[in-house]
């Protein structure tokens, strides 16, 4: 007979909550929900012996910043996540919104990831945009100002991130690949493809992740 006592014995692993708000690149346009990123990763942690539950997912192509902020006042969600995750921007650059109304409403929405995380800025993470102006859907775009303008979206965010002490993962050079490698770019011409995702995940995301555990 054994005699262990309930101290002795193993404890349950409480499962991690996690918020991903996004856009149409956390909601993985075009490619199928087991392989859109935040899933990948829920998925990739478990493998290594994490216990997170479920992306709850707030998210939907085209939004920008403020509709973001909109949408997340409208769920029903829980007053906090164990992990919050924010990629958000493209469709402000998109529309041509001025630079000075994503800064301020960036601001809002990692106000509201730390909300959602209790404060804990250790447990919010962003995601820097994608360059889509590699893909076939920008053909006979201006790249170069799709870059330059992205990269400026993107130095904010890392700045306004580290100041707050988040964590703000850099997969843009990844993107870039997708100029040279079609099997990175999903089959609507536009959005990534579930390898490209993998990639944000293996290479970048997880291993940040990792080290905050």
């Amino acid at each position: 007979m054994s005699t262990n006592t309930p101290s002795d014995m193993p404890q349950p692993v409480a499962s991690q909550t996690y918020l991903a708000l996004g856009d149409s690149y956390t909601i993985g346009e075009a490619v199928d929900e087991n392989l859109r990123w935040p899933n990948q990763l829920v998925d990739a942690l478990n493998k290594e012996g994490y216990a997170w539950e479920a992306p709850r997912i707030i998210a939907r192509t085209g939004w920008t910043t403020n509709e973001l902020q909109a949408a997340i006042k409208d769920a029903e969600l829980k007053e906090s996540y164990d992990w919050v995750s924010l990629l958000i921007g493209v469709n402000n650059q998109y529309r041509g919104y001025p630079m000075a109304q994503y800064e301020q409403e960036l601001q809002a929405l990692i106000a509201t990831a730390l909300n959602f995380a209790n404060g804990d800025a250790e447990r919010v993470f962003m995601v820097s945009i994608p360059d889509y102006g590699v893909t076939p859907f920008a053909a006979n775009s201006d790249t170069d100002k799709i870059a330059r303008e992205l990269d400026a979206y993107n130095a904010y965010a890392k700045a306004l991130c580290e100041s707050k002490g988040i964590l703000f993962v850099n997969i843009t050079d990844i993107s870039r690949e997708a100029k040279e490698d079609a099997s990175l770019v999903a089959s609507d011409e536009l959005h990534p493809s579930g390898a490209m995702y993998t990639r944000w995940v293996q290479e970048r995301i997880l291993p940040a992740l990792k080290e905050k555990m």
